[in-house]
């Protein structure tokens, strides 16, 4: 593993409002604020009153049982669903009247528990798929193939390859994304992500079906995003040791409420959260 896990401990510093972001970031707005936020099916509450600051550098964690309502925050982010209650501030911005592709184009992107690709396409051609935000050619351009469809495919080709060197995956341009061995394919969906060229990063259950070895490069890679891109990073895990491993903050969700909010080690020894969580899991 390599030496990117073995840093300082971050200091968490409060931000106006009941939130809390690394130190490192105080003297920039949090990347994303939300406010009291709450969703309600049907006269059930399956969210209620999240609050949660990101720092523009800070890798974050949400964790909690199984049914405590991660999915559906990360479904309220990306307005796959509509907050019943509370506001979304992305960069500053209010998102209330966005749709998932208005706030995908402004900077939060997400991958999924279940991996997501064009199987039948390749590897390359998924990854170009994420660059839709920033095709630079008209429909025109596109059907008759002028001048500037062939250098926004150049271009195109030239940014997938380069994203696809960085996680030493670019011999496998022309492989079908079907082909590739399930830890490949999670990287893929990444990488397909940060073309959409995101502020904010979601990732929902990255590790899930990783060995231990899959798991440990992914850890690397968390980090490598986040020092090469200069972006922030929210994911769901159930995998502890990758979340204590590389999380700076994490906020524990139980029956859609936050019930513990902190450093890992704070979150470690946090009675309430052994109790709701981590005693649970060791037990079962």
């Amino acid at each position: 593993m390599s030496n990117h896990l073995h840093r300082e401990p971050t200091r968490l510093v409060p931000v106006p409002n009941p939130n809390k972001i690394p130190e490192r970031d105080i003297d920039k707005a949090p990347i994303l604020e939300c406010r009291h936020l709450g969703i309600d099916f049907g006269g059930l509450t399956a969210v209620k009153d999240f609050n949660m600051a990101i720092g523009r550098t800070e890798i974050a964690g949400l964790i909690g049982p199984n049914g405590a309502g991660k999915t559906t925050v990360f479904n309220l982010l990306t307005k796959v669903y509509q907050p019943t209650r509370g506001t979304i501030l992305l960069d500053g911005v209010d998102t209330n009247n966005m749709n998932t592709v208005q706030v995908n184009k402004a900077g939060i992107a997400r991958t999924f528990q279940n991996i997501r690709l064009f199987n039948n396409l390749t590897v390359e051609d998924n990854v170009k798929l994420g660059f839709h935000n920033h095709i630079g050619y008209g429909m025109w351009s596109g059907i008759f193939r002028l001048p500037n469809y062939w250098k926004s495919e150049k271009v195109a080709h030239e940014r997938a390859m380069e994203l696809l060197s960085i996680f030493d995956m670019d011999y496998m341009a022309r492989y079908t994304a079907g082909s590739l061995p399930y830890g490949a394919q999670r990287k893929l969906e990444i990488v397909r992500a940060l073309a959409t060229n995101p502020s904010l990063l979601l990732l929902d259950e990255p590790a899930a079906g990783m060995n231990p070895s899959e798991t440990a490069e992914l850890m690397d890679n968390i980090v490598k995003i986040r020092d090469t891109f200069g972006i922030a990073i929210l994911l769901i895990e159930h995998d502890m040791s990758l979340v204590m491993g590389i999380c700076e903050g994490i906020a524990v969700l139980n029956f859609g409420q936050i019930i513990a909010k902190g450093t890992p080690d704070e979150i470690k020894n946090d009675p309430v959260v052994i109790e709701a969580y981590l005693g649970k899991r060791k037990e079962g």
